[in-house]
């Protein structure tokens, strides 16, 4: 079971998800291992009167990112999440994989 929760982890960590917003404006690439890959931002966006509202378009696509990682990962680990709760939802019990699933 354990090299099962490896592979899945392998496999997620391999995808490249998206992070978005303002329609789009802001994107920001991550892989499923959490690595962030890219920033795009598009022209438009950039206001020199009004960088604030770049930095909280930046930021909503990093937690944006961050959560389709999360939910990448609870998908790729699938049913595993009732097991890890079987064993008392010790995060060490399979070498530290249990975070994976969600919060404790």
């Amino acid at each position: 079971m354990q090299q099962q929760l490896v592979e899945a982890q392998a496999a997620a960590a391999e995808q490249l998800v998206e992070g978005h917003a303002g329609g789009g404006v802001v994107r920001v690439a991550v892989t499923g291992a959490m690595e962030f890959q890219s920033v795009h931002i598009d022209p438009s966006a950039v206001d020199p009167a009004d960088v604030e509202m770049l930095e909280d378009l930046v930021l909503a696509a990093l937690h944006d990112a961050v959560a389709r990682v999360q939910e990448l990962n609870q998908e790729a680990l699938g049913g595993f999440g009732n097991t890890l709760g079987a064993l008392g939802g010790d995060p060490e019990a399979l070498g530290g994989l249990g975070g994976l699933v969600g919060p404790e």
